[in-house]
Order: structure tokens, then C-alpha cells, then sequence
């Protein structure tokens, strides 16, 4: 047991029984995992990869067949340890009869605070949210990207060490998503540790220090953000003036791609090619290098390394898949 986790999973393993013929699923095997205090940590892995069983383990709404989970170095399952965390679930389902600020005041008296402290919390968090804490429309009129906004006060009201959140970019509009997203590196900027899940790698990529690989139930990486991309593939890319450079056939074994973009040709270079020879070949050439640069390999490229070529899903930065998390 590793005594400062925030987080600590250790084999953690659910299988889930279903329908007359009692057919089971596993949603995850053997399970290791550990969060520090203080880290933006992101859970990564397509749709019905076993996240959101992992997350839910976390927070006792399901038990575990086998395995721990750990927060703070207290069991899951014991009250300390839910008193020191907040959770977002992917679908928030509050009373929608009630008005933002009542629901609030409602969760944060269920949460054992003062009816005095709440009094001046609640609008202070619903600002905070981008919400109009006098709006007293009831919350069945609210989209969905208000919702997420809610949920995210009702996490923060008393002020936990540890947030974890399920998909907390989905549904919302790309202005609510980068909210999220600098809400996120605001609370990693004040202590706090942050465990998020998604299937969309970029918004990984955007905020988190460390991240983990989940697929098919199982832990297939995790670690440093750096130091995880800077095992994969690297690229270089020189850039020049001009579009005509890369139609020259002379040129053709030293580059892996040469694109137009606007006024420039953009050359793409392998581990196997030599950046210096067409460096050096197009100068000769009487070409204007404008720039030189390394290109890491991207979350993207790193999922489909580990998992063996299966793709995300084209043109949404997602890991494909469907189903349940």
C-alpha cells in the first residue's frame, strides 16, 4: 500500500451477470492503478472499456468481486473516505423540479453544511460556473451543457482533496469544453487531485500530467504524459517557403509526406529519414527553410501502438467503440 495515494487500485476485478442464461461479462481484470495527491490524472479507453466500473467501485456504488480500492489510504468503501472526494457521474440526474440554487442548498444540508456557510457558498459557486445564481427556472429547463455546469458546483461545495469525474466534457459545446478543461488545471493549481475518464484523447492531451490506458478491462499503461508519447514514433517537420518544393522527384527518398499549407511546403520526416540530408538538399536547391521542428507522437498514436493497430474512431479524436464505460 502506497500511504499518500489519493487514488490506489490494487487487482481490482468486476464481472457482471445478466439475463435468464446468466451470461457474464467481464469489466475488468485485475486492475492496478495509483494517483498521487495533487495530480490531474486522466483515465483513458473507449466506450465499454470498464472506466466508468472502475469509477463507480471508487465511489462504493458497486463492490468489487475482487481486489481494493483505496482513497487517501482508507478503503472505498468506508465513509472517511467518500468524505474527502466528489463525484460527477457521466449523466448527472438531479431533481429537475428544483431551481439551481435550491438544489444546492438541498445537497450541500444532505452533506451535513451549515445552513449560514451555504447561504454565501452557493452563489458564490454558481458565479463561478458561469450560472446566474437568481435564475429560477427549474432545472428540467436547463441544456445540457447547464447541467454539467450544476453538477460541477454541487462537486465543489465542500471543497473536496479529491474530484473525480466521468466524462465530464461530454455533451457539452466546444466553449463548454474548454471551460471544463481550464476549470480542471484551476483545481490542479490549487492542490486539489483531479481524476477524470474519457474516450476523447485530446482533452487528455489538454490538461494531465499523467494518464492511464485502460482496454478491454484491463491497465494496458500508464505514467508520465511525456515520457509515455516520447517512447512512440517521433516525426520531424521542415518547413519552407514557397509550394513547388515538393514536387521535385529528386527529393523524394529523404521526406515521408510533403503537403501544401498556404504559402509553405510542409515536409514530414520519419525516425528512418535524415533531417540533415534534406536539410541540406534543399538549400542547394536555392529553397527558404523557414523552420525545423520535432513533432511528438500524439495520444492517438500511442492508443493504437498499445493496442495493436485498432484505431479511434475517424475525425472525432475518439477511441472507438460503443456501449457501456
Amino acid at each position: 500500500m502506497t500511504a499518500d495515494a489519493a487514488i490506489e487500485i490494487a487487482g481490482l476485478g468486476k464481472t457482471f451477470i445478466s439475463g435468464l442464461r446468466r451470461r457474464r461479462t467481464v469489466a475488468l481484470r485485475e486492475l492496478d492503478l495509483t494517483v498521487a495527491p495533487g495530480e490531474i490524472f486522466g483515465f483513458l479507453g473507449p466506450n465499454g472499456a470498464g472506466k466508468t466500473t472502475a469509477i463507480k467501485i471508487l465511489v462504493d456504488l458497486i463492490r468489487a468481486d475482487s481486489g481494493s480500492a483505496r482513497i487517501f489510504g482508507i478503503s472505498s468503501r468506508d465513509r472517511r473516505a467518500r468524505r474527502r472526494l466528489a463525484y460527477l457521474p457521466e449523466l448527472p440526474n438531479f431533481y429537475d423540479y428544483l431551481n439551481a440554487r435550491e438544489l444546492l442548498q438541498h445537497l450541500g444540508r444532505l452533506s451535513g453544511l451549515e445552513h449560514n456557510f451555504l447561504r454565501g457558498r452557493v452563489p458564490r459557486l454558481l458565479e463561478k460556473v458561469g450560472l446566474d445564481p437568481g435564475d429560477r427556472r427549474p432545472l428540467r429547463k436547463y441544456s445540457k451543457g447547464m447541467l454539467q455546469r450544476v453538477g460541477i458546483a454541487q462537486a465543489m461545495l465542500a471543497d473536496p482533496d479529491l474530484y473525480i469525474l466521468d466524462e465530464p466534457m461530454g455533451g457539452l459545446d466546444p466553449l463548454g469544453r474548454r471551460w471544463m478543461k481550464e476549470l480542471i488545471a484551476e483545481l490542479g493549481r490549487q492542490g486539489k487531485t483531479v481524476f477524470f475518464s474519457s474516450h476523447v484523447l485530446a482533452e487528455a492531451e489538454a490538461v494531465c500530467s499523467r494518464v492511464a490506458f485502460i482496454h478491454r478491462g484491463r491497465l494496458i499503461a500508464q505514467g508520465q504524459l511525456n515520457e509515455l508519447l516520447s517512447g512512440g514514433r517521433q516525426e520531424w517537420e521542415i518547413v519552407v517557403a514557397g509550394t513547388k518544393a515538393g514536387n521535385d522527384p529528386s527529393l523524394r527518398q529523404l521526406y515521408h509526406q510533403a503537403r501544401s499549407s498556404g504559402s509553405e511546403t510542409v515536409f514530414t520526416l520519419g525516425s528512418e529519414h535524415d533531417q540533415q540530408r534534406l536539410l541540406q538538399a534543399l538549400l542547394e536547391k536555392g529553397q527558404r527553410v523557414i523552420s525545423l521542428n520535432r513533432r511528438h507522437a500524439s495520444l492517438e498514436d500511442l492508443f493504437v501502438r498499445l493496442v495493436g493497430g485498432e484505431s479511434p474512431a475517424a475525425g472525432s479524436g475518439q477511441v472507438g467503440g460503443s456501449g457501456g464505460n
